[in-house]
């Protein structure tokens, strides 16, 4: 039995693009690497671009929802 897709708007978790997903990849990707190097490697570069991706994404969800 599948589900259906929530389609109400959650400021928490914002719908991402395929390229806001890949890139999201990539920094937890990273961080992850940083996190196996030790825990005194700083992280704050890549949890700013994590941040600024998911408030693009949740910007962009809010324009879409007011639009309809």
């Amino acid at each position: 039995m599948t589900s259906k897709k929530n389609t109400q708007y959650d400021p928490k978790h914002p719908p991402l693009t395929t390229s806001e997903k890949a890139k999201f990849a990539w920094y937890v990707g990273r961080m992850a690497k940083r996190g196996i190097a030790g825990e005194t490697v700083y992280q704050g570069d890549l949890e700013k671009k994590v941040d600024r991706l998911l408030d693009g994404a949740r910007e962009r969800a809010e324009q879409n929802d007011t639009k309809k």
